[in-house]
């Protein structure tokens, strides 16, 4: 019998509501979370000579007579730009790109700390898609790969096509294929935790943005039945009468025609109703799904309730309502299926085989390692442990071969790598990220936080 005290419900929401109380502190204590500093040496100031005028023309003269030879002579093959317009920012809406910028900092340095990339937080002031577009084409030279972020939809679809279409580096948007490579890998776990098949279990996707549909589509391509799958928007459920979508929002209306084949309608209540699994990628709770709707749902419910910063439901809610497996995106619950376990790995892989673009099926070959991993782990699979967290780092290098290697067999990598080759660049990259924050922090050059939080 466990000793451990039980929270009380203040107790519980004092704690969910202490991370963003030290981040007010802790982000004016740092004045922002990176910085630039030299990786090259500087052994006298006679080395500028050599990084800089006159020395620096030739490594330039060597990449005009042949372009592939920035991503050996510059920073451009492991480095990557953060790109939002500050439209869709976490649960918070519109925000502008100043109030972004914390997030995309805060990107940037997951990106150097799990995956050891190097990442630049860009935040345009412009809604406008095509100037979105022209921008992120303009600065594309400089970068190894795009990951765009918080754009609103539906305009963030057209503007990652377009993307994908003009550059000629790997360009991806985290809320839909890395939100989506993580959804999948916990709910291929939860099922086999609790005896269901995802071939014939019954899902319910609440919310119909970028990262919802993305979820739908990832989820479909790794065996989910369509007819099994009913997803509802603010609207009300997706099916073929909601034909006010067919000429504004394509992606919703493939959904409409796809998907729903119980015929459900109505809205949020009528949705979950016999559910095996809902994952919900909505508004921002608490009290966006009121608990007593999972009182419907099938036996051995699971609920990912993945909404920023505060999931639709509280998990004590959801359990208290017969949830087996629950899940939220964030740190301090249990089950975290967010996406900081899929972009800084899967860039890694894209990163270190050069690949051209990044596809769903590289993103499944991320979602089947995770899950792997967390089920072969000593814990194994249990309700508050279907997916690694941030603390498993031996998943990071591991995430990594099984993209890169997905991109070989695609045709899409401009390197040919085996996968010890692959395993040893992604751990020497992670592991001395890892070993340059500790010697920072050691060294005083990361000022010591303690005492300015509890």
């Amino acid at each position: 019998m466990s000793d451990k005290k039980e929270l009380s419900v203040e107790e519980k929401l004092a704690k969910a509501n202490k991370p963003g109380e030290d981040a007010k502190i802790l982000h004016k204590f740092y004045g922002g979370k990176i910085e630039t500093v030299p990786k090259a040496c500087v052994r006298s100031f006679d080395d500028f000579s050599i990084w800089y005028s006159p020395g620096v023309a030739a490594p330039c003269k060597q990449i005009a007579a042949d372009p592939e030879l920035v991503y050996d002579l510059t920073c451009k093959w492991n480095t990557v730009a953060v790109v939002s317009d500050g439209t869709r920012v976490l649960g918070l809406g519109d925000i502008g790109p100043e109030a972004a910028m914390p997030v995309m900092e805060g990107k940037a340095m997951l990106f150097k700390y799990l995956g050891g990339v190097d990442c630049v937080p860009i935040c345009l002031d412009t809604k406008d898609p095509e100037k979105i577009i022209e921008t992120v084409r303009l600065i594309a030279p400089s970068f190894g790969g795009i990951n765009l972020e918080d754009i609103s939809n539906p305009k963030c679809f057209d503007i990652l096509d377009a993307l994908r279409d003009d550059c000629k580096i790997p360009v991806w948007h985290d809320d839909q294929q890395g939100t989506a490579t993580v959804e999948v890998a916990g709910a291929i776990n939860a099922l086999k935790l609790v005896g269901k098949k995802l071939e014939t279990a019954s899902f319910t996707i609440l919310g119909a943005g970028a990262a919802s549909i993305a979820i739908s589509r990832l989820l479909l391509n790794v065996g989910v039945n369509p007819k099994n799958m009913c997803v509802c928007d603010s609207t009300g459920i997706l099916n073929n009468q909601r034909t006010e979508l067919k000429g504004s929002f394509k992606q919703k209306w493939e959904l409409c025609e796809k998907t729903n084949g119980a015929g459900k309608t109505g809205g949020m209540k009528e949705a979950i109703k016999d559910a095996d699994i809902v994952v919900a990628a909505s508004k921002p709770g608490p009290g966006t799904i009121p608990p007593e709707y999972l009182d419907g749902m099938a036996d051995d419910a699971i609920v990912f309730a993945t909404a920023n910063p505060t999931p639709e439901i509280w998990p004590w809610e959801a359990k208290e309502h017969g949830v087996k497996v629950f899940a939220t995106g964030r740190s301090d619950f249990p089950n975290q299926v967010n996406n900081s376990m899929g972009f800084p790995a899967i860039f890694r892989g894209v990163l270190d085989v050069r690949a051209k673009t990044i596809t769903d099926t590289m993103c499944l070959a991320a979602a089947r390692e995770l899950a792997k991993f967390a089920e072969n782990s000593k814990e194994g699979l249990t309700a508050e442990h279907i997916i690694p967290s941030m603390f498993d780092t031996e998943v990071f290098p591991l995430e990594a071969v099984a993209v890169g290697m997905q991109a070989q067999k695609e045709g899409i990598a401009r390197l040919k790598l085996s996968r010890q080759e692959l395993f040893d660049r992604a751990e020497f990259m992670i592991n001395r990220s890892r070993d340059l924050t500790a010697k920072m922090m050691k060294d005083g050059f990361i000022k010591d936080a303690s005492g300015v939080v509890d």
